[in-house]
């Protein structure tokens, strides 16, 4: 599991900001970093399943405890049959309707959405911490670069130059990396669509 120790010390390394004094500071760093999360869950959300009870004699469900939401993926009502029973639905603000002939029962609804990653980094996946690191590491070198414009030395301001280009180039590379795994989101499906054939559909289990 990650922590911000870790990651901060890996962009320090990026950085080449590993000798006291430190250039950078860690608040600075951490604000840098958890822009990047907040970005990354955008693309890469964290997956949750939620069971809501619904009310009986309503197709309403509040949703106002989903804490930093992103959106729903799904919703499975009732629970427990096989094949699972996923339904339509629609949402706005904090309340889902089920678009459904029957009402609710009182009987519990499986949502399954997405929400933005903690910025304690505890549920990043492994797999792209790296990528998280060099966007907010590249973040850190442009603020500095552009913070040094006139203010130092010419020696100094080649450094800023080669921190621009740097965090220019990491930018780059990481919201690259963010449009793949927002593709990949896009393309995946937690059920097939009423009327697509099952050969047309993506099956992902939750």
């Amino acid at each position: 599991m990650a922590t911000i120790a870790g990651l901060l010390a890996r962009m320090r390394q990026d950085l080449n900001d590993e000798a006291t004094p430190y250039r950078w500071s860690d608040a600075h760093l951490q604000r840098h970093l958890e822009r990047t999360i907040r970005e990354y869950s955008l693309s890469a959300p964290r997956e949750m399943k939620t069971m809501a009870p619904t009310t009986a004699g309503s197709r309403e469900i509040a949703i106002g405890s989903l804490a930093d939401l992103v959106r729903v993926e799904a919703v499975e009502w009732p629970v427990g049959q096989w094949p699972a029973s996923y339904v339509r639905f629609s949402v706005w603000q904090t309340t889902l309707t089920l678009l459904t002939e029957a009402k609710g029962d009182g009987s519990p609804a499986a949502i399954y959405w997405l929400a933005v990653h903690p910025v304690d980094a505890s549920t990043l996946p492994t797999r792209d911490e790296e990528l998280i690191c060099r966007g907010a590491a590249g973040y850190a070198a442009l603020e500095w670069a552009n913070y040094a414009i006139g203010r130092v030395t010419v020696a100094g301001e080649e450094t800023a130059d080669r921190y621009r280009r740097w965090g220019t180039t990491a930018i780059d590379e990481f919201w690259a990396g963010l449009d793949r795994l927002r593709r990949a989101l896009k393309s995946r499906r937690l059920y097939a669509p009423a009327g697509t054939l099952p050969s047309q559909s993506r099956d992902a289990g939750p």
